[in-house]
């Protein structure tokens, strides 16, 4: 059990209380995404003593992320430490009596299944909308709430999700219309990364420890560089019909059988492949004829003319410099065989 005394200051909050601080140090939160929101919501709940953290997250450091993903040093990007593995290392120093669980995994229905089950409150940190509606649907089915979360440029947007109360992310989208671009069209700034993370872990601390009447019900939408802020009620937007949260809902995002097996990642100039599990150790061997290669435990890379191949642990491969798929794939091919 970790010393009581290191929450003093929070337990003097009336809205949290010695019997709050209990209910955070026995709850789980799955944070789905470790870059710029994941990073920055899992120090705060790991410093708030919430009990045990899981953190997944496809990707690797790189030097784009220092200016705004917190924990993370430029050690790691010369390492290229999976995110992951790098948020984790840093917390534990910050609170050696959390549990802290670090995957280094692609969120699919397959693998994100259980780890949303064992958890109390699930918060997206995600980067596109095809990871947010696998996590809608399985919200849903398993009755977790979820904490919606986005940002671009200066702005940003959040929505806790309650399943059987409020509108889903589904139902939201049909009322509300989201960013089009992306961090890697138009950039993001640190304090707009900071605004939708202070209320996506202040909604999670609320709904850890049971405090229902205070749950924040509205969308909220910001601009900070403009100066707009605005809360807007999407209640009536929730809808009986719902193929994620009406009467009789399908899930249509679990039972999609056509998921691809290699996709451009949003703004990388990257593709992902999702290939077949290989040695990391024999690719290191292999890798050498191409050029000059880099290795830790969790991945292994290469640079080849102007492309750059990352092959992780789990069967992936990102291929850098390229939005061509079958580019990706011609040149992944050429080397695995």
């Amino acid at each position: 059990m970790s010393d009581m005394n290191r929450y003093h200051r929070q337990m003097l909050f009336q809205g949290i209380g010695q019997e709050g601080q209990a209910q955070l140090l026995s709850k789980h939160v799955l944070i789905i995404g470790c870059g710029a929101l994941g990073s920055s919501s899992a120090e705060i709940l790991i410093r708030a003593g919430v009990g045990k953290i899981t953190i997944i997250d496809r990707d690797y450091v790189e030097w784009t992320n220092l200016q705004r993903q917190h924990l993370f040093t430029e050690e790691d990007v010369h390492e290229q430490t999976p995110k992951a593995i790098a948020a984790a290392r840093k917390l534990k120093k910050i609170n050696s009596g959390i549990n802290i669980h670090a995957v280094v995994m692609d969120a699919t229905v397959e693998n994100l299944t259980s780890y949303v089950q064992n958890a109390d409150i699930v918060i997206d940190a995600t980067d596109n909308f095809d990871t947010r509606f696998l996590i809608n649907d399985l919200a849903h089915k398993y009755r977790k709430p979820w904490i919606f979360g986005a940002c671009v440029g200066s702005s940003g947007m959040t929505f806790t999700i309650i399943p059987g109360q409020t509108p889903c992310l589904d139902c939201l989208l049909k009322v509300t219309p989201m960013f089009g671009a992306t961090c890697d069209a138009v950039g993001v700034i640190g304090p707009a990364v900071q605004m939708v993370v202070t209320h996506q872990t202040t909604e999670a601390l609320k709904l850890l420890v049971e405090a229902k009447s205070k749950i924040n019900s509205k969308l909220i939408i910001f601009d900070l560089w403009n100066n707009h802020y605005q809360t807007i009620d999407v209640s009536r937007a929730k809808r009986a019909n719902c193929s994620s949260c009406g009467v009789e809902p399908t899930y249509p995002s679990l039972t999609y059988h056509g998921r691809t097996k290699t996709e451009v990642l949003c703004g990388r100039d990257t593709v992902q492949i999702r290939g077949k599990q290989y040695s990391l150790k024999m690719l290191e061997s292999k890798l050498t004829q191409y050029g000059e290669v880099q290795a830790n435990p969790f991945l292994v890379s290469v640079d080849i003319d102007e492309k750059r191949l990352v092959f992780f642990q789990d069967g992936r491969t990102f291929v850098h410099g390229t939005h061509s798929i079958e580019d990706a794939k011609k040149l992944y091919y050429q080397i695995v065989g």
